[in-house]
């Protein structure tokens, strides 16, 4: 690698989430078994080479990188959680290095990785644009941008309460989560091409929620 540009990366933040990081811990465990592993491997399927992968929570998605990673660089600002990444770096099937950082200061030098994932983690970022400017800072020209986050639902009626849950209790009770959101659009705008996307329902067997309806799928870097 390349070394570290003059960017702001080179200043971690923690952003420590005492309960929250200790319940996400918990509950993903249930969401695992209820599809969001296979989701997974899904997004992560066909990566090769060096990957960025932005708010890394406990690190269940690497165990579902391919063979072709030669490495991840994932990054996490909650303390808790980067703990726990770090510990499932420790088995993943790739070379995994755990950082410490944000989404808006990336500690990765410029055009760094062939890759970058967002794995829900869009919807908790307090600058999304900023966090989209740095995966083209890092990425190299035509580089891999793969999504799996939630975004704001098709019907007016799930719509208005997303909205309506967003500015209420739910990123008190989420870790900043906003469910409103239009991660298709703000990757659009910010230079990359959408090359696949699909929307889907998760979990699928459970009442509806404003968190319900995600999209997966990937983008081409500026070059």
């Amino acid at each position: 690698m390349s070394k570290p540009s003059s960017s702001p990366a080179s200043a971690p933040v923690d952003r420590p989430r005492r309960v929250f990081s200790r319940f996400y811990a918990r509950i993903s465990e249930r969401m695992e078994a209820e599809g969001m592993a296979a989701l997974r491997r899904e997004l992560l399927a066909e990566l090769a080479g060096e990957v960025a992968e932005v708010g890394a929570g406990n690190g269940l998605n690497f165990v579902h990188y391919p063979s072709a990673v030669a490495r991840v660089v994932a990054v996490e600002p909650e303390p808790y959680l980067r703990g726990l990444a770090t510990r499932a770096a420790g088995v993943a099937p790739v070379p995994v290095a755990v950082r410490a950082g944000t989404a808006d200061r990336l500690p990765l030098p410029d055009r760094s990785v062939d890759a970058a994932v967002l794995c829900l983690v869009m919807c908790s970022l307090d600058d999304r644009a900023a966090a989209l400017a740095e995966l083209a800072r890092v990425l190299r020209p035509g580089g891999t941008l793969r999504f799996l986050e939630h975004t704001i639902a098709d019907s007016p009626g799930l719509r208005a309460v997303q909205r309506i849950a967003d500015v209420t209790v739910w990123p008190l009770l989420a870790g900043g989560c906003h469910t409103a959101t239009d991660p298709v659009g703000l990757i659009s705008a910010a230079g990359f091409e959408i090359t696949t996307c699909r929307r889907l329902r998760f979990p699928a067997n459970r009442m509806t929620q404003p968190s319900s309806p995600h999209v997966l799928g990937s983008a081409r870097a500026p070059e």
